[in-house]
């Protein structure tokens, strides 16, 4: 049997939610361009409504923005990615710059799902190209070490994301350069908050930022939360949450996956 994810059951609010049926799920990224998107299969296999609304605006920094940091990309022989919007900013810039980015470049990346997602930019099987294997920042300092490398390594972040990438190199001596690509802006989302659904999926710690900017007084109130990476998952614990779903999971890589185990396993409660 697949192995799942467990619901926590600290208050009793979380304990009635088990057994609560899940109506509505509230994915907090655009909605798929494609109606042969898996999300759309689920809402068929479980019955459910998956409503789709990015919490934060994306913008890209400007190359002129970019140039005052005096960060030289051609300075650095690795990078680190833990997202791809960080990796969609990368190349715009380096597009921008007219700058090539050398085939010898190593790209560490903190999931397998952002590492493939390179494929839109580069020749993937021949590039150096790396990943941790539970997800976590830990792990990818391990594969870092494996390889021993001495380079210099470029750390792309937004403007509100000082996450915990940049202390793990630090602790462990690694010589890097911090650089801002994108910024985030919360999305006005306060009417659809309203409409209080079952299930809330965050991807980003600035999702968890957009929705207590948007509900100042929210409160979950026996609603699962699940987020996506670890850096989403501390956001939501940070911020107070219970959270019901991490992912990915060692047999789930993508939220898709991992929301169709939890809610076979969640249907199995009720």
């Amino acid at each position: 049997m697949a192995k799942v994810a467990k619901i926590k059951e600290p208050t009793t609010s979380a304990k009635a939610s088990v057994t609560k049926p899940i109506n509505t799920i509230l994915i907090t990224q655009p909605r798929p361009e494609s109606e042969k998107s898996p999300y759309f299969e689920l809402e068929k296999k479980y019955h459910v409504k998956l409503d789709f609304c990015p919490f934060i605006i994306v913008e890209g920094l400007p190359s002129k923005d970019f140039r005052k940091q005096r960060v030289e990309i051609k300075e650095h022989g690795a990078i680190i990615f833990n997202s791809r919007n960080a990796i969609d900013h990368f190349f715009r810039i380096c597009e921008e710059l007219k700058m090539k980015v050398s085939p010898e470049m190593k790209y560490f990346c903190i999931t397998e799902a952002i590492s493939l997602y390179l494929q839109k930019f580069i020749i993937y099987r021949k590039r150096k190209i790396f990943y941790g294997e539970d997800g976590t920042v830990n792990s990818m300092l391990e594969v870092i070490a494996k390889h021993k490398t001495k380079e210099r390594y470029l750390v792309p972040v937004n403007d509100i994301c000082r996450n915990e990438i940049l202390e793990c190199l630090q602790k462990n001596s690694l010589d890097y350069s911090e650089v801002v690509l994108y910024k985030t802006v919360c999305a006005d989302v306060k009417e659809l908050l309203e409409k209080k659904h079952d299930m809330i999926v965050f991807f980003t710690p600035g999702g968890v930022k957009s929705l207590f900017e948007n509900m100042p007084s929210f409160n979950q109130n026996g609603t699962l939360i699940g987020a996506f990476g670890p850096i989403t998952t501390k956001a939501v614990e940070d911020a107070g949450l219970n959270l019901q779903l991490k992912a990915p999971l060692p047999n789930a890589p993508s939220m898709v996956a991992a929301l169709d185990i939890f809610l076979a396993n969640y249907q199995k409660k009720k």
